[in-house]
This record gives C-alpha cells, sequence and structure tokens, in this order.
C-alpha cells in the first residue's frame, strides 16, 4: 500500500530532522527543573509494554508531590489500590521499560520520562510514601534514563486548562451506565453500586 509509511527515510522526508536544541535537551538525569515539574504535578501517565509488546497507559494521581525523588537518577511512584487488573505492575515484571508523562494544571509543557522499573515493598519507602496514616501495598522504583521536557503545542492545541474546554458531564452517561452498556450481564444499578462501593473503600 503506498500510503503506508515504512522507513525512517519516508518519515524523515516528511517532517525533516530535530533541531539541535531539541536534540541535546534529552537529559539522562534529573536537573533542577525535572525535580521542580515532578514536585508540582499531581498526575502522572505510565506507559509500559509486557514481554511480547502489547502496550498499556495508566494514570496514577496525587497531592502535588506524590511521586518522590530521593535522587537525580530515581523517581518513586505509589501503588495505591485500584481496579486489580495490575497492568502495568505485570508488565514491569515482564519488561521493566516504562515511560513516564507528567502534567501539572495549567502549565501547558509536560515532561517525558524514560527508564527501568522495578516493584519495591521496602518498609522505608512505603512509610515516605503514606497519605493520612495509609501505605501504598507498594512502589515503582524507576531508574532514570532519559528525561526531558515536552514542548506546549499538544496541551494548547486541546486547551486542556481552559475552563472553556470543559465538556458538561452530562455529555456523557456515568461509568456505572457505560459499563452496564459494555457488560452484558451487569444492569446499571449493579454497576453504579460496584463504581461507588470501590470508592467508598477509598483512594488511599
Amino acid at each position: 500500500m503506498n500510503d503506508i509509511i515504512e522507513s525512517r527515510e519516508a518519515l524523515r522526508s516528511l517532517y525533516g530532522e530535530p533541531s539541535e536544541i531539541v536534540q541535546k535537551k534529552c537529559l539522562d538525569r534529573l536537573d533542577r527543573h525535572c525535580r521542580a515539574f515532578i514536585a508540582l504535578s499531581p498526575f502522572v501517565v505510565i506507559a509500559s509494554a509486557d514481554a511480547a509488546g502489547r502496550t498499556d497507559a495508566s494514570p496514577r494521581g496525587g497531592d502535588p508531590g506524590f511521586v518522590l525523588v530521593p535522587d537525580d537518577g530515581t523517581v518513586v511512584i505509589p501503588d495505591w489500590s485500584g481496579n486489580r487488573l495490575i497492568d502495568t505492575l505485570e508488565n514491569i515484571l515482564a519488561n521493566g521499560q516504562i515511560g513516564l508523562l507528567f502534567l501539572v494544571p495549567g502549565v501547558n509543557e509536560t515532561l517525558r520520562l524514560n527508564g527501568r522499573a522495578v516493584i519495591s515493598t521496602e518498609a522505608a519507602r512505603l512509610a515516605a510514601l503514606a497519605v493520612g496514616g495509609r501505605q501504598p501495598k507498594l512502589a515503582l522504583v524507576v531508574t532514570v534514563q532519559e528525561a526531558f521536557l515536552h514542548c506546549a503545542k499538544s496541551v494548547m492545541r486541546a486547551a486542556l486548562w481552559d475552563p472553556e474546554s470543559r465538556i458538561p458531564r452530562d455529555r456523557l452517561p456515568s461509568l456505572g451506565q457505560m459499563l452496564a452498556d459494555q457488560i452484558a450481564e451487569v444492569d446499571t444499578e449493579a454497576a453504579e453500586n460496584l463504581v461507588q462501593a470501590s470508592i467508598k473503600r477509598g483512594l488511599y
């Protein structure tokens, strides 16, 4: 098929080469700007893949600074209870390479990290990640291989932080309603109860 790009040369013929600044901005450690960005970030997306290359992207959130930076080469992410699919954790067991995308509300730039993750239950780490006296079951300890700030264009195109761009919640059904439509054996009431019970068990 002539409309499928299959080579780097074909890609570069469309986009050209990155500028010298773009090529040099990728760090192999966290500098003071990266550390400050993470300290202000309440939200990160973790991209991972299993041994066969099947990919997954999973959000993590908390108060700004919920991801710890013990040194310039390491970040530590708490893993709080979720839907128990543990896709990210299983992927890390199979293939420790992950990518992280940090966002800060009101800031159009993002921070991207690539590195290698391990799963830790070290008591001191979990204690440092505690919220309201509760500790996560485990932590993801990521050794930083690449770190770089990403330009603002995508967030600006999305008008992500513009209040006028917010979509009224009733434009979509509730999660319970959508799950009921997607799972034949579950009715809306049961799905809504399941969602609310999960939330009531605690965010942490």
